[in-house]
């Protein structure tokens, strides 16, 4: 599965001096709050959904979502990952050099304030009980990596980066996929039902052509009797 991108446009995110070094904190995510309209779908994402993911796996923090511009990383203790009650709570030690230096100038300036993060997904709901608003939980997903953001074209197609677009039509023909299942299944139902009744049919049929051993014994006779009559009225005639 290809991974997917989310933003956020908050005000929170800030750069804070902490002892002899400046972080950049905020949230790379907010818990249970929908998002703007995507691909014939809206989304928002339940608390616990990083969880997992920020406790074993190795995420980056990047600039722009460049690998060539790391602001810091979790292994390496420069970027910490928690969970509230809130969202996906991040604070980022930047590296020395001149570009961070810049970066976190424009956050301060408010130049810079949304984020945004890449992941894949690995558990999801849809809510389509509303048609017009067909919602999309995350209910466990991979992190990779979290990234402050000129622009937040997450909607878009990159290459290897799995669009909204994709994420609905993925949905739509897994929902055509199980009504089909479902016809296929409720017609292997009924057929067993139907065999019954043919078969049942076809034994009523069967009692009510074979005949007791009785019943054959007295139609012998009686054709016995007649083929006797047949005789009798043959000499007759003859005498006649």
């Amino acid at each position: 599965m290809k991974m997917e991108r989310r933003a956020f446009d908050l005000s929170e995110l800030e750069v804070r001096s902490d002892e002899d070094f400046k972080k950049i904190r905020g949230y790379a995510a907010v818990f249970d709050k929908l998002s703007l309209p995507l691909y014939g779908f809206r989304e928002k994402i339940r608390r616990g959904a990083f969880l997992e993911s920020i406790q074993k796996d190795d995420i980056r923090a990047l600039w722009n979502h460049d690998p060539n511009y790391v602001l810091g990383r979790n292994k390496a203790g420069t970027l910490l990952l928690e969970e509230d009650e809130r969202g996906l709570r991040i604070d980022i030690t930047p590296p020395d050099a001149q570009w961070a230096k810049d970066l976190m100038k424009s956050i301060e300036r408010k130049d810079i304030s949304q984020m945004s993060f890449g992941f894949e997904t690995q558990t999801d709901t849809w809510d389509k009980s509303d048609e017009k608003n067909v919602v999309r939980t995350l209910e466990k997903v991979r992190l990779f990596d979290v990234s402050p953001v000129t622009f937040p074209a997450y909607t878009q197609t990159s290459v290897g980066i799995r669009s909204a677009k994709e994420v609905y039509e993925e949905y739509a023909a897994s929902i055509q996929e199980d009504e089909a299942k479902e016809v296929i299944e409720e017609d292997m139902e009924e057929k067993p039902e139907t065999a019954c009744i043919q078969e049942d049919t076809t034994a009523e049929e069967t009692s009510e052509v074979e005949e007791t051993p009785e019943e054959m014994e007295a139609e012998e006779n009686r054709n016995q009797e007649i083929a006797k009559m047949h005789k009798i009225l043959d000499l007759i005639e003859k005498e006649i």
